[in-house]
């Protein structure tokens, strides 16, 4: 369970999040996290977030976003907002480290999902993009449909592969979270 505080780090896609206002402190309404992001850093996948707003402060240094295919690129003291439904991605634009603020409205599993994928990247089980093999993909995605989807094929469409293709993920023993293979190391990581 991520905590006021925690932070997190994924040394594939060169992100680091450090949680400022958990879900906890908001009764689930929201949940602040500041980015800081390697020179060369990038989200996993251009993705939507069906339900949820992203609003995203530029703090220091540059970042590109590709919003519903619109490329803008921010310094520090931009916004961009990021509606429910589109289709976005971000990355650094700059050659040093790049850092932002992003409020996620309202919070659903946005946690959960960040410390799974993220987990999954340091313990060395995701592929050079950040993403893990399609079977345990298949387990995670489905438990976070409604926090995070593909922009493309149609949501029917994924939801459909998903229901055929966690089964069997579930059968290999995935399951939609993941904790650090060695629990007596700290589960925070910076």
């Amino acid at each position: 369970m991520i905590r006021t505080g925690d932070t997190l780090s994924n040394p594939v896609t060169g992100e680091l999040v450090h949680f400022v206002t958990t879900s906890a402190d908001t009764d689930g309404e929201y949940v602040v996290v500041d980015v800081e992001l390697e020179p060369n850093g990038t989200v996993a996948a251009a993705h939507v977030h069906p339900y949820q707003t992203e609003t995203f402060a530029v703090l220091e240094g540059t970042v590109a976003f590709r919003v519903d295919g619109q490329t803008t690129v921010l310094e520090a003291g931009e916004l961009a907002q990021v509606e429910p439904g589109t289709p976005h991605k971000f990355w650094n634009a700059g050659e040093t480290t790049a850092r932002f603020r992003c409020v996620v409205t309202p919070a659903l599993a946005f946690e959960q999902l960040i410390e799974t994928m993220f987990t999954l990247a340091a313990d060395g089980k995701t592929n050079k993009k950040g993403l893990p093999n399609p079977f345990r993909l298949a387990v995670i995605a489905n438990a976070h449909f409604d926090d995070v989807r593909l922009p493309f094929p149609p949501a029917w469409m994924q939801k459909l592969g998903l229901a055929l293709g966690a089964p069997f993920g579930r059968l290999l023993g995935y399951g939609p979270t993941y904790e650090a293979a060695e629990p007596s190391e700290p589960r925070v990581a910076i």
